[in-house]
């Protein structure tokens, strides 16, 4: 074996037993929070006209007055000092797709001159980060800098433990000096409220009233985790955050054995690691276990409202990396950072209530006689199928390019699975049968020995290869990446869904003046709906080609690379409606989209540098050290005499590996060659053109010189391939 793997081998085996360090730690439900102050310490710390000003504030009513801001901003303060705070930082999450964050002191003077801790309610409500120097897609330039951000108070102030320092966050919006969103907050928040208003009009219009109605979201965060040891060898999985070469291993999850099996000391001490500090932060977590590959792991929250759930899984995430590199690990959050096992997803719970808290999507015991539940269905099914484009586009990224289509759950068609159950309800609906007439009660399993009881048995069963799923209460939109901030692709749901809502209000309305009772107008217009998004509806196997072929025939789209999914967002059918509600102005579209586009250039540019830089110094050096190895042993051996015939193993090796070098020298060339175009391209500002060059020459020829690289790992010796091998980064612990 290689030297320095043989030394980060050794230096993970003299780790010895692992502690989560919890063992005297109080209950999670005295630590649960303590980090955080809540709308609870805010409402106790305002009385009479502020006290209602803020909770109409809260509720999205009216604007934070600067009065009920100055009493909060020293409540906020004196907490946080009394916690051991110095700094404060607006907290917000730029389109990088992780946060951003700048320290300022509670330094300050009063009016004699001393030193003491200050925060304003100016402080407190805004502040001014640079906005041309975060992604901006050609809105912003390097002169025109200036940006703000503003708290969102219906997500809590927080303080963040790092370094052994602490730090006030207020979580933000990041808007341009023209109020354009320059983060994935805005329009989530946007989304929501519009949502909110068509949800609750529809509602009205069917004969039930509520306030308002929520978006909620449970996240299903997976994740790898790697010793930092190999992680250090690695240039490819410290600068792009996946394995660009890497032999398969002779065992990788075929045997099935790591989903939901027990999970490692190590592990385990650093997920108990983890979940403190998130459960101090209010961060509801719930569930942890081995995922389906080796070495990948997942973390999943109890539902929330959208936007705070879009907060906690960035926090949750930042949480994961830091206890990880405490722990001497790498947490990987790339959606393919090995090839050949599984890859990660988040997986989004979605679902709506009213503010009474009424699951707008719970089918009951009886969905086939719940008519409010499935005009609701049907509103989604309606904006599944009529935005599936902008739903693919939401989850178009360099990382998600690999799992989505490439036979793992979901493919790049996007369809929704109901069950059967519900299939049967929607199929009776369309032939106008009489819903009173069916029965869909809840079954039992039963089996079949006393010992055990009899079991609920749900109305649908789950389908890993549809990524849109009903999933008993809520749709999992499963597609989503698992370094994505979930914010986007919620916005894209939320608002196609308040199109269907308002759409179906609409209708309703005239249905009413022909119909005999509102039950009638309300199915009349669930059928109409139903049917117009059939195609949409499918419960088979994803990953055949079967499906691919039907889904065609259809009129679904699959979008198989992110150049393709926005080269179609980019078309006005495809993403006018977003502007039409309100959710984004033109050019904020142009931003996003730009983005998107620039990002995934850059991303597969930095991978095709590193992967150069990997064959120069590592591969290839490897490699011809073993080529003059096998020369010289044949020469050796040929040299003493006799039957040369007995040396055809030998020649064939090094004929091999002399043939997988050249080959690779060559791919590299094209990779050089296509690089230079890609210059070209970008000189012309085609950000699409210059997009769908990567996905379509550079990644392809990346993979060429992959095929190579990884022969010469199974062929040349172990003592002189420098890089960490799969068995090794995934299986020792």
């Amino acid at each position: 074996m290689h030297r320095t793997r043989l030394q980060a081998i050794n230096s993970i085996r003299k780790k010895g037993d692992f502690s989560s360090g919890n063992e005297n730690a109080p209950k999670v439900s005295e630590a649960f929070g303590e980090l955080i102050f809540s709308h609870s310490r805010m409402r106790a710390s305002l009385t009479g006209e502020r006290l209602i000003a803020f909770e109409k504030a809260l509720a999205g009513e009216k604007p934070l007055t600067e009065d009920v801001a100055k009493v909060l901003a020293v409540e906020i303060k004196n907490w946080a000092v009394k916690n051991g705070a110095t700094h404060f930082t607006h907290w917000f999450q730029p389109l990088t797709g992780l946060t951003a964050e700048k320290h300022d002191s509670f330094v300050g003077f009063d009016e004699k001159g001393e030193m003491v801790e200050g925060f304003s309610a100016s402080q407190l409500i805004q502040s001014e980060p640079d906005a041309s120097s975060f992604p901006s897609g050609g809105t912003r330039s390097t002169f025109e800098a200036r940006g703000y951000t503003a708290w969102d108070i219906s997500s809590p102030v927080f303080i963040r433990e790092h370094a052994g320092e602490r730090i006030l966050c207020v979580p933000s919006v990041f808007v341009s000096y023209t109020g354009h969103s320059l983060d994935t907050k805005t329009g989530l928040m946007r989304s929501m409220s519009k949502l909110s208003q068509s949800a609750t009009e529809f509602l009205a219009e069917i004969g039930e009233n509520t306030k308002k109605v929520v978006t909620t979201v449970g996240v299903e965060q997976e994740y790898f985790l790697v010793d930092k040891n190999f992680v250090d060898l690695r240039p490819d999985l410290l600068l792009t955050g996946r394995t660009l070469i890497g032999r398969d291993m002779p065992k990788g999850q075929q045997l099935e054995d790591h989903y939901f099996g027990a999970i490692p000391t190590r592990v385990q001490a650093f997920m108990a690691r983890a979940e403190r500090e998130l459960y101090r932060l209010g961060v509801p977590v719930k569930t942890r276990h081995n995922e389906v590959a080796p070495g990948q792991y997942e973390m999943a929250p109890v539902f929330e409202n959208a936007n705070l759930a879009s907060d906690h899984n960035m926090l949750t995430m930042e949480v994961l990396r830091k206890t990880a590199k405490q722990d001497g690990m790498e947490c990987l959050f790339h959606e393919k950072p090995f090839s050949g096992v599984n890859g990660s997803g988040k997986h989004n719970n979605w679902s709506m209530a009213t503010a009474e808290g009424d699951n707008l999507l719970n089918p009951g015991k009886t969905p086939a006689q719940n008519l409010r539940f499935l005009a609701v269905l049907s509103c989604v099914l309606k904006a599944v199928n009529k935005h599936q484009v902008a739903l693919r586009a939401s989850i178009a990224s360099h990382g998600n390019d690999h799992r989505l289509g490439a036979n793992e759950a979901p493919p790049a068609i996007i369809s929704v699975f109901m069950g059967d159950t519900l299939n049967k309800i929607l199929s009776f609906i369309e032939k106008g049968g009489d819903l009173t007439q069916m029965s869909a009660e809840q079954s039992m399993i039963d089996f079949g020995f006393n010992t055990l009881p009899m079991l609920p048995k749900d109305n649908t069963d789950r389908n890993r290869t549809s990524p849109f799923a009903f999933t008993g209460n809520k749709f999992e939109f499963r597609a989503v990446g698992s370094s994505q901030a979930i914010s986007y692709p919620v916005t894209i749901l939320n608002a196609a869904v308040s199109e269907a809502f308002s759409e179906f209000t609409t209708k309703l309305r005239e249905a009413k003046k022909t119909s005999i009772s509102t039950e009638s107008a309300v199915l009349q217009v669930t059928k109409e709906f139903v049917l117009e998004s059939k195609a949409i509806r499918f419960e088979g196997d994803g990953y055949s080609q079967e499906w691919r072929d039907e889904a065609k025939k259809l009129g679904l789209k699959e979008l198989l690379t992110t150049s393709d999914a926005l080269a179609e967002f980019s078309k006005p059918e495809h993403h006018k409606f977003l502007i039409e509600c309100g959710v984004y102005s033109e050019e904020e579209f142009g931003t996003i989209l730009n983005v998107q586009l620039e990002r995934y250039s850059k991303h597969i540019s930095i991978e095709a540098e590193t992967m150069k830089t990997l064959l120069r110094q590592y591969v290839l050096p490897a490699a011809l050290e073993h080529q003059v190895s096998l020369a010289k042993g044949l020469k050796c051996v040929e040299s003493v005499g006799g039957d040369t015939s007995l040396l055809r193993p030998q020649r064939e090796s090094l004929k091999e590996v002399s043939e997988q070098i050249n080959g690779a020298y060559m791919r590299l060339e094209e990779l050089k060659a296509l690089q230079l175009k890609a210059v070209k391209v970008e000189e012309t500002g085609d950000l699409l053109a210059l997009a769908t060059l990567f996905s379509k020459e550079v990644r392809p020829a990346m993979e060429k010189l992959r095929d190579h690289c990884d022969v010469l790992e199974s062929r040349v010796s172990d003592d002189l391939w420098p890089l960490p091998k799969y068995r090794e980064m995934l299986f020792i612990r």
